[in-house]
């Protein structure tokens, strides 16, 4: 006899997590969790230097992009969390929400319910926030948000060098303001990462109302009529199918969601049918309006042992870095994928911080290869609101096959503007006297690349995504729109999406903060609409 469960939720990543928690806690609502990857045992997840491994091992879905023009005809690995916690146990650990305009807009572009004011108690339930509550930040929270643990002389020298080209210091990129150089808080405690699986489901696996299946791949949501009635999914070599009598949220991420609405029914017509899908409601904008933040990096060897580099590079360094870690909990292995950031405005029209550097004292080949055999840091900007648009579209009906991802980066005259204005500003921080006087060299983009073309060829040539794909089932009070503002496929019955695929516009800064916000406000309003 198949099983029956109130609530359905698929994908236990950032935001799934959070509303498997909310729901479950009443003990008469039956949880069902399904997550396609393992169990987070591995132990470089929890160590947070340990995502420069765990992005490319097999615990991410390891998916692709198709060759793109705006960068040299390049694909790029696109690494998404398939493990439990998904892309918040891989990432790079960075809290920041955004600015309050980016949900503002939100709530301009008829959702209601989601303007800065809204969010922002769903925010402060979420944060476990180490310096104490105020008004913007809750201290009780399951995700535990922490300053870094890895002091570092270059580190501060960036962000003297940032302050004397004008930008000021910020010590809460999440505060009253965004705008400034500071140091990064990180999702963290005590110098372990706390993933979305660590604060909210590691507490609560023993409800007995709650169950949480590991390398579970759903294969489709199933229908009856309009209505989502269950789903198919495959563990242990066999297909098992569970009903539901509540609802299903799809929480897969930006990419899987969008994969798994479109296999099963649901997505652009004519596209699904020349794949054989039985249409269930045409939508189509599913895989539409992908949004991603692209970085283009500044490279830079230093002229005295200041770097991780060395660290790495020196046995006897490198052996008191692990034993400090083992002993404290603090060094270089606690540090994650950014140690200063700087949000500041780069072109004259812009209001807010329209760029995001991430600076990090190390450098490497590229993601997950060596590190320089030199001392170097690297300082990346991105593109904080980018015009570029892609799509992810299914190429088949195996839902095995990966789809494709076709993200159009550097693709408007605005988005190559700003990655060339946020390569010079980069540069004069470099260059102001705090930092410049511990640079030897500048090896990327090189100090032959002066011109806007240059610049431009180097973003084009050499940048990566920053790993922020999103709004793929964009949120909208329009018959487009994939979901409504309470995350309701629109046309559907019983399905709602939390991920940051029902962002509208992407948000200003790194999204996993804003993702598990969805979750939580996700679970509420189904807990609001049951009553």
């Amino acid at each position: 006899m198949t099983e029956i469960y109130d609530y359905i939720v698929i994908g236990a990543g950032s935001a799934g997590c959070p509303v498997a928690n909310r729901l479950s806690e009443d003990p008469k609502n039956r949880v069902l969790l399904l997550e396609a990857g393992p169990k987070d045992r591995n132990v470089w997840i929890h160590i947070p230097i340990g995502y420069y491994r765990t992005m490319t091992s097999p615990l991410s879905w390891g998916y692709e992009t198709d060759a793109d023009e705006g960068i040299a005809n390049r694909s790029l690995i696109w690494p998404r969390g398939k493990v439990l916690g998904g892309s918040s146990s891989i990432n790079g650990l960075v809290y920041v929400r955004g600015q309050k305009e980016d949900y503002d807009h939100w709530g301009q572009l008829g959702n209601d319910g989601w303007r800065y004011d809204d969010v922002l108690p769903f925010f402060m339930k979420s944060e476990g926030q180490i310096r104490g509550a105020d008004n913007y930040h809750g201290a009780d929270g399951p995700l535990k948000v922490s300053d870094i643990r890895d002091k570092r002389q270059v580190c501060d020298a960036f962000i003297e060098a940032a302050q004397e080209t004008g930008i000021p210091q910020n010590d809460d990129f999440n505060g009253a303001d965004q705008e400034g150089v500071g140091n990064f808080q990180i999702t963290s405690r005590n110098g372990r990462r706390c993933s979305s699986a660590v604060g909210y489901l590691k507490p609560i696996m023993k409800r007995p109302n709650l169950r949480v299946e590991t390398e579970a791949m759903v294969l489709k949501i199933l229908f009856d009529g309009k209505r989502a009635s269950g789903i198919r999914y495959h563990k242990n070599g066999r297909e098992e199918s569970v009903n539901v009598s509540g609802e299903i949220v799809l929480a897969g991420g930006a990419i899987n969601s969008p994969q798994l609405l479109q296999l099963s029914g649901i997505g652009p017509a004519e596209h699904l049918q020349g794949l054989g899908i039985n249409i269930v409601h045409d939508s189509p904008q599913v895989g539409a309006n992908l949004q991603d933040h692209y970085q283009s990096r500044v490279l830079l060897e230093l002229n005295r042992p200041m770097s991780i580099n060395d660290d790495v590079n020196n046995p006897v360094r490198l052996m008191w870095t692990g034993l400090r870690y083992a002993l404290f909990r603090r060094g270089p292995m606690t540090i994650s994928a950014g140690h200063v950031g700087v949000f500041t405005k780069v072109l004259p029209e812009s209001v807010t911080p329209d760029v995001q550097v991430h600076f990090i004292p190390f450098s490497a080949t590229k993601l997950g290869g060596e590190l320089h055999p030199y001392s170097g840091v690297t300082a990346s900007v991105c593109q904080l609101r980018p015009e570029s648009r892609g799509e992810v579209m299914i190429r088949s009906s195996d839902p095995l096959k990966h789809p494709r991802i076709t993200p159009n980066y550097l693709s408007t005259d605005y988005d190559r503007r700003l990655m060339i204005e946020g390569l010079k500003m980069v540069r004069r921080i470099t260059q102001a006297p705090a930092f410049a006087k511990y640079v030897r060299m500048e090896r990327e983009p090189g100090v032959e690349h002066v011109t806007d073309d240059a610049l431009l060829a180097h973003a084009r040539e050499t940048g990566n995504t920053i790993f922020h794909p999103t709004s793929t089932c964009r949120m909208g009070s329009d018959p487009k729109a994939v979901v409504d503002a309470r995350l309701r496929v629109r046309g559907i019955e019983g399905l709602r999406v939390a991920d940051c695929s029902i962002m509208p516009t992407v948000v200003s800064g790194n999204t996993n903060a804003a993702a598990v916000m969805i979750g939580e406000k996700c679970a509420h309003m189904m807990l609001q609409d049951t009553h």
